[in-house]
């Protein structure tokens, strides 16, 4: 043994519970970063190539609210989600392709369409026995409560932008932002818009805004497991207005009115939810989810692209809530007997099904 100091030597142990959680909340760090770029990155291709649709709206003679109602409606089934469809309708306006109340119609379909992902989780766990058809009728409560509030919305939004009563609700993007992207964004974009035409761009616009919220979603948490303090307030969740309320801030918190109308289905099959409760949660859904609809506008630059999107929320959100102050019972005893008809045949279902999506080709197309 040698003489002088002993140095002892510790030995630092990382627990890998630890470990996890760290890799967890960098690779959500990562999938937040990236999903922001490239949202603004698709939203600048869509505004740029959004002239390049405009033969094809011709084509098919789309010009007017009900078309564009009819167009934001399907695009909502078609990509499952109303968030992307409303960020095109937002870009075609910023765009100059399209105008204000065209702009609100697309927005306006994208709402009654996009509750109906919780009708297709529904049918893919019936059709492949893994649950009941409550699944079904959870998927028909959302859409018939997005139907019958947020198709009223429509006129009155338009009375609103028509008139001018918000016109004074104008944001536009701030100079530091503007200077970000411009600097960031246009060394891509410039190259790209002026070798690729304006449909293509449009198109690629599309696709990577839809690759934008599936990134995005992966920095979401996982909600789809109860947890015990959701085991101990369940009593509280079968109060209308709170119901309202988990489906207002659920929203805001995830950013995606997908997971949070989604969510429905385990919630309710579990118990958590009630059946009356799918109601009030859908109403305060949809109208937090116009969060991200705003930040899109802001980011295109548009300052009239922010006040059609208020008019949606601000309409869509004194229409629920005097709904569910003061008409809530008869209306959610409407909406449960009607969901409860449609779910109890095959036939009845299937007429529904097909009456979903006929409505909206119809007011596409004609």
């Amino acid at each position: 043994m040698t003489s002088g100091t002993v140095h002892s030597r510790e030995t630092i142990h990382v627990r890998p519970g630890h470990l996890r959680r760290a890799v967890s909340i960098g690779s959500k760090v990562v999938y937040s970063v990236g999903g922001v770029f490239l949202f603004i990155l698709a939203l600048e291709l869509l505004k740029s190539g959004a002239a390049g649709i405009e033969p094809i709206l011709n084509g098919v003679n789309a010009d007017g609210v009900h078309n564009f109602l009819g167009f934001g409606w399907i695009g909502a089934y078609l990509v499952m989600s109303g968030s992307p469809v409303a960020a095109i309708g937002l870009s075609l306006f910023a765009g100059e392709t399209i105008s204000d109340l065209e702009a609100l119609a697309i927005l306006n379909g994208s709402r009654l369409g996009a509750s109906f992902i919780v009708l297709a989780v529904g049918f893919v766990m019936y059709a492949s026995h893994r649950r009941t058809a409550d699944g079904l009728y959870i998927g028909v409560v959302a859409l018939l409560t997005a139907f019958t509030l947020w198709l009223p919305v429509l006129p009155l939004g338009v009375l609103a932008l028509e008139s001018g009563w918000f016109d004074s609700i104008e944001l536009s993007r701030p100079a530091f932002v503007t200077s970000f992207v411009g600097a960031a964004y246009d060394p891509i974009v410039d190259p790209i818009t002026d070798n690729v035409t304006g449909l293509v761009v449009f198109a690629g616009g599309i696709g990577l805004l839809l690759v934008a919220f599936a990134v995005f979603d992966r920095a979401l948490p996982n909600l789809e497991q109860p947890s015990l303090r959701v085991e101990r307030i369940k009593d509280w969740l079968h109060n209308p207005i709170a119901m309202f309320a988990i489906g207002l801030l659920l929203t805001v918190l995830t950013l995606s009115v997908s997971i949070s109308l989604t969510l429905l289905i385990p919630l309710s099959l579990k118990g958590y939810i009630r059946r009356s409760g799918i109601i009030p949660y859908v109403m305060g859904a949809n109208i937090s989810t116009w969060v991200d609809t705003m930040v899109a506008a802001l980011l295109l630059d548009a300052p009239h692209a922010f006040t059609i999107v208020f008019v949606q929320m601000i309409a869509g959100a004194i229409l629920s809530v005097t709904v569910l102050l003061f008409a809530y019972k008869p209306y959610s005893k409407a909406v449960l007997g009607l969901a409860t008809r449609i779910t109890h045949t095959k036939r009845s279902f299937a007429l529904f099904m097909g009456a979903i999506f006929f409505v909206p080709l119809v007011l596409f197309l004609i």
